[in-house]
């Protein structure tokens, strides 16, 4: 009998993160799993978004579902309101098709903080059997200026990480 398997997407959101998310529901998510959203807030957002959290969960332990959002409830645009974050249709289409048919459950965990850190802190927080990450291509100086999160999370994280790269035709 296999352990249970925590399957992360790092999620922003955006079209970069939607095929990511596409691509581990095809090709990674399976049977049983838990699927574990991971989205990064800016600091400023930290302790009203935390307090919020924690207000709604009741809890400050560091266990697996202290503080997970389930697919329920981020789905739901006020809820996720108050934590500043913002689901897009597509994102909650692609979670929801995949918990009723491959029989997952889906859960969504804030993080508050600078992505790089935060997504390497998810995965041995919460922990992370693997993670998927997408990557937005940016060029040569746009990524020594801004960094690269992909690249950071590939030669940082403790468990193996696939880089999803948006195709051209998106």
């Amino acid at each position: 009998m296999e352990a249970e398997r925590r399957v992360g997407v790092a999620v922003d959101f955006s079209p970069c993160s939607r095929e990511a998310l596409k691509w581990a529901v095809d090709n990674v998510v399976r049977q049983g799993d838990y699927l574990v959203l991971v989205t990064i807030r800016p600091e400023g957002n930290y302790e009203q978004g935390e307090m919020q959290l924690w207000k709604t969960t009741g809890s400050r332990i560091s266990t697996f579902f202290a503080a997970l959002i389930p697919l329920t409830e981020f789905s739901d645009p006020n809820i996720m309101k108050k934590y500043g974050v913002h689901p897009d249709p597509e994102s909650l289409d692609i979670v929801n098709a995949a918990a009723r048919q491959k029989e997952i459950v889906v859960v969504l965990k804030i993080y508050w903080g600078d992505a790089r850190e935060k997504i390497c802190e998810a995965v041995d927080n919460i922990p992370l059997s693997c993670l998927v990450i997408g990557n937005r291509g940016f060029g040569k100086i746009k990524r020594v200026i801004m960094g690269s999160v992909s690249n950071y999370v590939v030669n940082n994280a403790l468990c193996p990480v696939t880089v999803v790269k948006l195709s051209d035709n998106k």
